[in-house]
């Protein structure tokens, strides 16, 4: 028994919005998936042209998905707060990075002050974020 290309399209489709249900993607495959049942409607009036529903299908999903990104809020990136403790691991030599011990991880780190070097098993202040290096400020400053 073979299906219909519509019906292809609507099963696709149906699969393709089911998956935005379990793994949230940002609405990429929900609208692909939106994509997918206009094409099923393309289909019902010319079945035969197989090669052109894929292409429309491509087509519809990279406006939708342009489209539909436009209007995603922007997921932030967590800042870390200000005066945060944090433990050295490693000395931080003047200049160069070492390891602090941060919410029970280990990060890279520098030290804020240029010249400064903080020496092991300090307490230190996390003052900001670059990348994945925290930029830290010793307890007290010699």
């Amino acid at each position: 028994m073979w299906l219909s290309p519509s019906a292809l399209w609507l099963i696709a489709g149906i699969i393709l919005c089911s998956i935005e249900a379990v793994v949230p993607t940002a609405f990429t495959a929900f609208v692909m998936g939106i994509s997918a049942f206009g094409v099923a409607l393309v289909a019902i009036a010319l079945p035969s042209q197989v090669g052109l529903q894929i292409f429309l299908w491509m087509l519809f999903s990279t406006i939708f998905v342009f489209i539909s990104h436009r209007f995603v809020p922007k997921r932030k990136v967590r800042a870390i707060q200000d005066a945060t403790e944090a433990q050295t691991l490693t000395e931080i030599l003047p200049g160069q990075t070492g390891r602090v011990l941060y919410e029970g991880n280990s990060w890279r780190a520098r030290c804020g002050e240029t010249g400064c070097a903080i020496e092991s098993d300090r307490k230190v202040y996390v003052v900001g974020r670059e990348g994945t290096t925290l930029i830290v400020m010793p307890e007290h400053l010699d």
